[in-house]
């Protein structure tokens, strides 16, 4: 019977320091740069360069993700990216995605809001969504990133 509870302690033991092992911390994404690739009245195509950066001490196989967009609280893009990639274990990664946004008017409202703002030079966003990963105990992983984007860096072309 203690030859059983030796077993016993040890196969937790085994099990603890293995759950120990996988903590996981979610990956940082933040948008390089965006670019209005194409555009019409009904709707507006950008392609938006992303960095991942991988925290965890195994590499991130992404099979995809998929993203949507609000510019000062106001939904603005979606976009999903199914390159496969892989971000390095204490690493990072660059990507570019394209976003689809169909609602020109929503542009014209945010822009057209701003005219007494003091920040009017500047538009807030945040992106939202989902990495997919190819392999492992973990199938998706959700982010958020918030940030501000200067519009004169978009009609630019920054």
């Amino acid at each position: 019977m203690s030859v059983m509870r030796l077993v016993t302690a040890a196969a937790a033991a085994v099990l603890l320091s293995s759950c120990a092992a996988t903590r996981f911390e979610t990956p940082e994404l933040s948008v390089v740069d965006i670019r209005l690739q194409q555009s019409d009245v009904f709707q507006q195509r950008l392609k938006v360069h992303l960095r991942v950066q991988n925290p965890n001490d195994r590499a991130l196989p992404v099979k995809g993700i998929t993203v949507s967009m609000d510019l000062n609280g106001e939904e603005f893009a979606q976009g999903v990216a199914g390159e496969p990639f892989t971000v390095p274990a204490l690493g990072e990664a660059e990507f570019d995605m394209l976003l689809t946004a169909n609602m020109a008017g929503a542009v014209l409202k945010l822009l057209s809001g701003r005219q007494g703002d003091r920040n009017a030079d500047a538009l807030e966003y945040r992106m939202r969504g989902e990495i997919s990963l190819a392999s492992g105990f973990l199938r998706s992983i959700p982010f958020e990133e918030k940030g501000t984007l200067k519009l004169a860096d978009l009609r630019r072309g920054r």
